[in-house]
């Protein structure tokens, strides 16, 4: 059943393509949702800069036509440039803005940038918005999810070495639980699963599906 009017913007995460969420996008076709899962130059701006190149690329589509509602799927920095756009670019998204799912989320940074970003590998992978991924940065300094928020963390970090080493408590390998939540959000799911595969699993497409239907996640 299609479901007029409701789109789902999907973002992938660093190092990743729009490939990576495809299932993801499959499955939410099928559900009956309109969907834009976008590339954009993680490497090349910082966090601010590729919000606005998120909501230059969402007009350029034509998303906002015939659309009432739109929803986010996100993973991993993903989640942060969403956060941004949706909190410091609101103007620019011209309808309601529905439902989010972040999968992965460094919402408060994660020590394995913190350990990593001083050197220049690091710095030249991962680009401006890497620099943005440790504990210390304010980012989200003054925003609050003022929209429905479920955050899906992992517990499987191996083989992670990084972040086996660097992160203590649990965590997928890039991220600590503990760092994927944020004040104001509406539901937390943890799962056992790794960070990169995190949007394969079938476990966390079935998530992904029922809160952006319901505003939470099955229990």
């Amino acid at each position: 059943m299609k479901r007029v009017g409701d789109s789902v913007v999907l973002l992938h995460g660093t190092g990743r393509t729009p490939r990576s969420l495809r299932g993801l996008e499959k499955r939410l076709q099928k559900a009956g949702f309109q969907t834009l899962n976008l590339a954009y130059p993680w490497r090349r701006l910082d966090i601010a800069g590729l919000a606005n190149y998120v909501a230059d690329a969402l007009d350029a589509e034509g998303i906002f036509s015939g659309c009432h509602r739109l929803h986010f799927v996100t993973h991993s920095m993903g989640g942060l440039v969403a956060a941004c756009l949706l909190g410091r670019l609101r103007k620019r998204i011209p309808v309601e803005v529905g439902r989010v799912v972040m999968l992965g989320p460094p919402l408060r940074g994660s020590e394995v940038a913190d350990a990593l970003s001083g050197f220049s590998p690091y710095r030249w992978f991962y680009g401006p918005a890497g620099l943005e991924l440790t504990t210390s940065s304010d980012l989200l300094e003054g925003l609050w999810p003022d929209y429905a928020l479920g955050v899906i963390a992992g517990t499987i970090g191996w083989p992670y070495l990084s972040g086996m080493v660097f992160i203590r408590g649990a965590h997928d390998g890039r991220v600590a639980v503990g760092r994927t939540q944020w004040q104001g959000m509406t539901d937390h799911l943890v799962l056992p699963v790794i960070h990169s595969y995190m949007p394969g699993a079938p476990v966390v497409l079935r998530q992904v599906q029922h809160f952006i239907e319901t505003g939470s996640f099955d229990r």
